[in-house]
């Protein structure tokens, strides 16, 4: 029997929804290491449905990352909906992100994404990729939002500023995980603060108010 458009696209959807459920379960079960087999055993479809979805298991951990940085970034526009518009400056937009990063769990979202990547080997940069082109598939969400509050701004400085400070807090996480290690307890907040607001100086830094 062949089917309509519709029920096509239905059941590729139902298949991918399948997948990522069954690859969020196994990660939380295994910290993130599963085979292919698993996974469609787990999802319920043939290994080549898979790959007609995922290039690979990679691609699948990457999909899991970007819903959790998703929700952060809800999290953050939620947070910047909160605030009050500045006058457009560089110094105000800044204010707005500042305030909606310490107010975003973003200590419980790096501490998942360390979950579905995995640890790292030290001679393989393939988690740290990962993490990065997670972070930049959403910072354009962010950029927009940003843009959209202050339309009069440089549509330049909006993207430096969110792009500072996005790429800023992956190379604090990467600190942080080293550092402290993927917990959430009160002193390990209390060190993400700490980096959190080194990096706030240093962008900071680059958006002074105009004289």
């Amino acid at each position: 029997m062949t089917l309509s458009p519709d029920r096509r696209a239905a059941l590729k959807a139902r298949h991918r929804a399948a997948i990522l459920q069954a690859a969020r379960d196994l990660i939380d079960e295994r910290s993130g290491e599963f085979s292919v087999d698993e996974l469609a055993a787990r999802a319920d479809v043939a290994r080549r449905t898979v790959f007609n979805h995922f290039a690979s298991l990679d691609e699948i951990r990457l999909s899991v990352c970007e819903e959790v940085l998703s929700v952060i970034i809800d999290q953050f526009l939620a947070e910047i909906a909160n605030t009050p518009v500045g006058d457009g400056s560089r110094a105000a937009m800044f204010d707005e992100l500042e305030s909606a990063a310490r107010g975003t769990d973003l200590p419980g979202a790096i501490v998942r994404l360390h979950r579905i990547l995995g640890e790292p080997e030290e001679d393989d940069p393939k988690a740290a990729a990962l993490t990065q082109t997670a972070f930049a598939r959403v910072t354009g969400r962010l950029r927009s939002e940003v843009a959209r509050r202050h339309r009069a701004a440089d549509a330049l400085d909006t993207a430096l500023l969110v792009d500072s400070l996005m790429s800023g807090i992956v190379v604090i996480a990467d600190h942080w995980l080293a550092t402290t290690g993927p917990r959430l307890d009160d002193q390990a907040r209390d060190d993400w603060d700490a980096l959190l607001g080194r990096l706030v100086h240093s962008v900071r830094s680059g958006y002074l108010p105009e004289h």
